[in-house]
């Protein structure tokens, strides 16, 4: 398989309507994580970004990803490949960029979630090394109300 090329560059207010899009394209979206406040919140902080990506002949995005770190842990999210340009190389490229950006960031381990019966989202994973962690994951809502089920 050729490599595609992707231009690829933190993302700028013109781009977050089109992040939005993509990930609702790509079925990332739920009711209890508003694409608009995880964005926001991830451009304020500096242990975050969020990375997009067209491609050269393309003005549209095509991919993004955001990945974060907590000081010890790196964190991914939100990888997005439009569904026209996916198993063309762009999500590898997606998480090597974001794997750079962790270790340029002094970080040595990236982790991600995965929705259980996701399968083919866990064998892309796996081919890129990624295994299942010996760790599982709790949560606790501290804000019920931004469960989105009420």
């Amino acid at each position: 398989m050729q490599k595609t090329e992707l231009y690829m560059r933190e993302i700028c207010d013109d781009d977050v309507a089109d992040v939005i899009k993509l990930w609702e394209h790509c079925g990332l979206l739920r009711p209890w994580n508003d694409p608009q406040t995880d964005i926001a919140f991830c451009r304020q902080k500096p242990n975050s970004t969020l990375l997009v990506a067209r491609m050269p002949e393309e003005e549209k995005l095509q991919a993004s990803i955001m990945v974060g770190h907590d000081g010890h842990r790196g964190w991914i999210y939100y990888l997005a490949i439009a569904p026209a340009h996916q198993g063309k190389g762009l999500g590898k490229q997606m998480m090597q960029a974001a794997e750079n950006w962790l270790l340029d960031q002094g970080v040595w381990k990236a982790q991600l979630m995965v929705r259980y019966g996701n399968e083919a989202v866990k064998a892309f994973y796996n081919k890129l090394g990624y295994e299942q962690s010996q760790c599982m994951v709790l949560e606790r809502w501290l804000d019920a109300s931004k469960r989105g089920d009420a």
